[in-house]
């Protein structure tokens, strides 16, 4: 099978896979929002939430499993499949004891822990929030452990070309999370307590998933003792990568550390407009990230430098040809979307407005988080750490600085354009290295199409302008007007963007 039809081939089953999971969760957001609005208590709900699930980031399907994909992809390629088995059973042992360690850690000593990624709610008057922030983190860090051995499982899984499954277990997550929410959330003397618990549930859950899976693959790690080569070349690459992999997450984080002596409801706000940023940076940036550094690690491995170039410019094009659309509707549409959505009930019209204007500075650096997935892995399949980290703390210095200054001028919407500026900056630096080392640079079939899709983006953009509704009239609809509405501009907008591609003569089919 050609590089192209196969990458292809595995990153449309992520994709679609990302979708459902994605959907799914804007259909949860939807019901914390309509049954919990945006308030304090909500805002301690997601510091709690968010405090693992960034660290998910960093030692689940972020920097462990970047660094340990090319490991075990090294040792497929080269190696017997008993010693493939030794490196899972090593690398797994290690993994599982520093997760129950840190997890322990954080339970005992999670106040510390609340003050200091959200210390406004300690200084604040009301110590409500800092009192629920700290006993349901209690309850959704236990989560890190479940989905960092997901991840590790999905890694494994990833490497032996199955990535329907590791796509799909974020479903579980979202379903358990709603349910909670809709049924457990009546019995409990504090309503939102019953997110936390979701989160707990729906970790158990994904983790069980996946074993059935393993088992057929004969690939079920166990505990090992000793040592083991793979495990210290885990270490040398997963340390730095921590920050060279997730700097959009790590500036997330730094967004809802200073949002916290905002204004109530500005943890909440940059949340949703993170959420729709989601939805386009997983089904284009995360899925063709997810399948490159497989494959990349592969041809690496395999010493295929052509493929591997190819891979490289064909995850761009792809990204590029996605992306650009999504990016500007995203900016040109962020207030109805966010009325659509999500403004009903306990989230208001106000709400909905504050959360749109971080939407805007979001989506605005898609583009760039989009390229910085794609371009992160080219270097870690390479082995290469150093370099992404030095990239990384460059864009993570930069974005506490800008924080500063346009949070002061702007408030939660300066922090959402601060991230998008350091997510410029980070992409921008992977290239410069990538084409400084002669890795890999734009090919000239690149560059023609970027001009035929700027062109194309044109038109759409247009296309928006003259037919897109008045915020007043989504707000006097109901829910079926916002739907048809939104659905219909969307529709024509992708219909003249794909259009103006076909007329272009950008050749879909060919991708």
């Amino acid at each position: 099978m050609s590089v192209n039809k196969s990458f292809l081939r595995s990153s449309s089953v992520v994709t679609a896979m990302t979708f459902l999971s994605r959907i799914l969760g804007l259909v949860r957001d939807y019901f914390v929002a309509r049954y919990f609005g945006a308030n304090g208590l909500t805002d301690a709900f997601l510091v709690a939430f968010r405090i693992p699930n960034f660290l998910r980031r960093l030692f689940g399907e972020g920097a462990f499993s970047q660094a340990f994909v090319p490991i075990l992809a090294e040792a497929k390629a080269n190696h017997s499949e008993e010693e493939v088995q030794n490196v899972i059973n090593h690398i797994g042992t290690k993994f599982l004891k520093v997760l129950i360690v840190l997890t322990l850690i954080a339970v005992i000593f999670a106040p510390l822990i609340i003050f200091i990624f959200a210390w406004g709610f300690y200084f604040d008057a009301d110590p409500t929030k800092f009192n629920l922030a700290t006993d349901m983190l209690r309850i959704t860090f236990p989560y890190l452990l479940l989905i960092s051995l997901t991840a590790f499982s999905g890694s494994i899984l990833n490497t032996y070309d199955n990535f329907a499954v590791p796509a799909f277990t974020p479903v579980l997550l979202n379903i358990s999370m709603i349910l909670c929410a809709v049924y457990l959330s009546e019995y409990l003397e504090t309503p939102i307590m019953a997110l936390a618990w979701g989160v707990l549930i729906g970790g158990v859950v994904q983790l069980l998933f996946q074993i059935p899976f393993l088992i057929k693959l004969k690939k079920v790690p166990r505990l090992a003792k000793g040592q083991h080569e793979a495990v210290k070349t885990l270490k040398k690459r997963m340390l730095p990568a921590l920050f060279g992999v997730s700097v959009s997450q790590i500036n997330l984080l730094i967004d809802t550390m200073i949002a916290t002596v905002l204004v109530s409801g500005s943890v909440t706000w940059l949340y949703y407009s993170d959420r729709l940023l989601e939805l386009p940076l997983a089904l284009i940036g995360i899925a063709l990230a997810t399948v490159a550094l497989a494959k990349l690690s592969n041809h690496h491995a395999n010493r295929n430098k052509e493929k591997f170039t190819q891979t490289i410019d064909y995850a761009l094009k792809i990204g590029l040809i996605l992306g650009t659309p999504a990016c500007v509707g995203l900016v040109l549409l962020a207030e109805p979307l966010l009325i659509t959505l999500f403004q009903y009930d306990e989230f208001t019209p106000f709400a909905a407005y504050q959360s749109s204007l971080s939407l805007m500075a979001y989506g605005a650096g898609l583009m760039a988080f989009i390229t910085a997935k794609v371009l992160a892995p080219v270097f870690l399949s390479r082995g290469d750490t150093k370099t992404p980290v030095k990239v990384g703390v460059i864009a993570m210095v930069s974005n506490i600085f800008l924080n500063v200054f346009f949070a002061y001028y702007y408030a939660h919407m300066g922090l959402a354009i601060a991230t998008s500026l350091s997510a410029l900056i980070n992409a921008t630096l992977l290239y410069y290295y990538l084409k400084k080392d002669n890795i890999f640079s734009f090919s000239t079939d690149f560059i023609k199409m970027s001009f035929k899709v700027l062109l194309a983006t044109i038109i759409m953009t247009t296309f928006i302008f003259n037919f897109n509704q008045n915020t007043s009239d989504y707000l006097s609809g109901d829910v079926w007007y916002r739907v048809l509405s939104i659905g219909t501009i969307i529709g024509g907008a992708a219909l003249s963007y794909f259009a103006s591609l076909w007329i272009l003569r950008v050749k879909l089919g060919r991708l």
